[in-house]
């Protein structure tokens, strides 16, 4: 690998050359870093400063859009226009979060239910997969103009407890903010390679990561061996968080003092700001205090304590189910590392030691250790560390062409193989008896522009309402690189499937030529994606309605009918016109007129 000069102190390399970085996307801060000449840091910005990017993103009325630091000022005074915890909503529908809206002061599109949620700015909606490109392509933007370095791939962490659609939407992500993703990584992976375990192919550990965060907590049981890293169980809560630690301080403080919590959300964000001033005061000191609002507030460490156990005692019961899912007694946990902001509380730290009943491992920086890992990581893919094992993996992603030509990923790029995954498909049309299956392979988001690997009908569907057929289609790639793939319609257990050979027949010109290409026409693919997607869900709305009219036109008014009619002709109408923004609009009217 060639060497990079970098100043350590200011984080600058030579103009032109390629920095290969490691990334900690995060519910509450972003960081990036990159390992050079066997030396991994966390880049600076422009003034010298660690580049430590709240994940928060403001959208100004003159139409810009502020990331980081900037939109975090704007938290307080602009609700609703600035969004935060976008790594909470990705991979999920609104269903979902349903019974968590209070927990984001910005709105939610309830008129989608499934399917990806979606967030309404005024009158734009956004998903989570393009919030969170705008919060990496952030970090790569600050990154190279600090550094002066090119930033084109990337490792990317994600928790534990990620599902396949949160890792390919993080994926998607990456690929939208103009960066080739070479992996995702296990936010616990990522924190143990920081701390140099796993490094040595002849260490053998079973290592707890305890990792609470601004907004999330999850504890994971590793067992590393031969270089390779297995997951044996992981526990958490994505709701639990230094926040609520500070709302917990916000809480006592009513009590204490007989003052009603603010209802106003300005005014809560005020007050638990300086809960959370407090709250790292009590890293150090005993007692702690501030004026807000004209008043002292002051708590000390064993009222802290008091009023946080429960908090604390939840992730302890986490722990204590971790090791029961992994089978694990605690004596045979080798290390527990502590990562994330939240375990520099002090209370935290001697819970876990006495639960785990040995010291914690706290010498890195808790917000650091995964942004540092990935980037270890990131070295060792690039051929920076040759002595590590790194599994096969396929090196482009395995999808089928779904409604409107678009490519539906089933097993994404760098999977390690061999692998066997699934996804649920249903028809488009009432009474379809018959589904073609046509399997590809590449990165782009329309089928067109990526490889055909072959294709198969499933017959016998037995015809049912468009959307009721349930159809897995599971693809299989064994160790020779061999895909076998299955479509089951599971009602009636009919079922199809097909084996292709040399699936990874592709030299490593054409991948790397497949990857920077998908690079290249990242936002022309995501605007035609969301398009087609709109205009999918267009037309089911359209045949919906049209049978609802057809089935109750007698009983309903005629005012209500022509309206509905009206509804649909508009539709048409945006869906001839190819307009994403209007088709959306006009389905959220007729939502709210049914």
């Amino acid at each position: 690998m060639a060497k990079i000069p970098i100043n350590l102190k200011t984080g600058e390399v030579n103009k032109n050359q390629e920095l290969i970085v490691g990334i900690d996307l995060g519910t509450t801060n972003s960081l990036i870093a990159s390992t050079v000449n066997g030396t991994s840091q966390i880049l600076k910005d422009h003034c010298g400063n660690d580049l430590f990017v709240p994940s928060i993103i403001h959208f100004a009325d003159d139409g810009n859009i502020l990331v980081g630091e900037e939109a975090r000022h704007k938290l307080i005074e602009n609700d609703g226009i600035t969004l935060y915890s976008i790594k909470r909503l990705l991979g999920k529908s609104f269903n979902d979060l349903s019974d968590r809206k209070k927990y984001f002061g910005y709105q939610l599109d309830e008129d989608l239910t499934e399917g990806s949620v979606r967030i309404k700015v005024r009158d734009t909606f956004y998903n989570p997969l393009e919030l969170s490109a705008m919060l990496l392509r952030h970090l790569k933007t600050e990154a190279e103009k600090s550094t002066g370095a090119q930033i084109n791939r990337a490792v990317i962490s994600v928790p534990a407890y990620f599902n396949d659609a949160q890792r390919q939407t993080t994926r998607d992500a990456g690929k939208l903010a103009g960066l080739d993703v070479l992996r995702i990584i296990n936010e616990p992976t990522a924190a143990s390679l920081a701390y140099g375990i796993g490094v040595n192919k002849e260490e053998s550990s079973i290592v707890a990561v305890y990792d609470l965060g601004g907004g999330t907590f999850d504890i994971s049981i590793l067992r590393i061996e031969d270089g390779v890293f297995d997951i044996l169980s992981t526990r958490g809560d994505t709701y639990l968080g230094g926040d609520d630690f500070d709302m917990a301080v916000v809480e006592f403080w009513a009590k204490k003092y007989q003052i009603e919590i603010p209802t106003q959300r300005t005014l809560l964000n005020q007050l638990r700001l300086k809960a959370e001033e407090v709250r790292k005061q009590l890293n150090d000191q005993d007692s702690a205090s501030i004026h807000w609002n004209d008043q002292l507030f002051e708590i000390t460490i064993s009222e802290f304590l008091q009023c946080t156990k429960t908090l604390v005692d939840r992730t302890i019961e986490c722990a204590r189910l971790a090791l029961k899912d992994a089978q694990i007694a605690k004596s045979k946990i080798n290390k527990v590392i502590l990562v994330g902001g939240s375990t520099r509380m002090k209370i935290i730290r001697e819970a876990v030691g006495t639960f785990f009943e040995q010291e914690v491992h706290t010498e890195l920086n808790p917000d650091q250790a995964v942004a540092i890992g990935a980037a270890i990581q990131a070295d060792i893919l690039t051929g920076g560390r040759k002595d590590l094992l790194l599994l096969d993996v396929n090196p482009l992603s395995l999808g089928i062409e779904t409604l409107g030509g678009l490519m539906d990923v089933v097993i994404p790029r760098n999977n390690k193989i061999p692998t066997q995954l699934a996804k649920e498909y249903t028809t488009s049309k009432d009474g379809q008896t018959k589904l073609k299956i046509a399997i590809y392979q590449g990165e782009r988001d329309l089928v067109e522009h990526n490889r055909k690997l072959g294709e198969f009908v499933l017959n016998n569907i037995p015809p049912m309402p468009l959307g009721l057929p349930k159809i897995e289609v599971s693809f299989r790639v064994d160790a020779d690189g061999i895909l076998q793939v299955k479509a089951k319609e599971l009602r009636s257990n009919t079922e199809q499937d097909i084996t292709i050979n040399s699936q990874f027949s592709l030299s490593p010109e054409e991948v790397s030529k497949m990857l920077l290409n998908s690079l290249e026409f990242a936002q022309f693919d995501m605007k035609e994606k969301g398009l087609i997607d709109a205009i999918n869900e267009a037309e089911i709305v359209i045949s919906h309605t049209k049978r609802f009219i057809h089935q109750n036109e007698n009983w309903l008014d005629s005012i209500d009918v022509q309206k509905l009619k009206e509804f649909v002709e508009q539709i048409k109408d945006q869906i001839k016109n190819k307009d994403k923004n209007l088709i959306e609009k006009n389905l959220e009217q007729l939502n709210n007129f049914a």
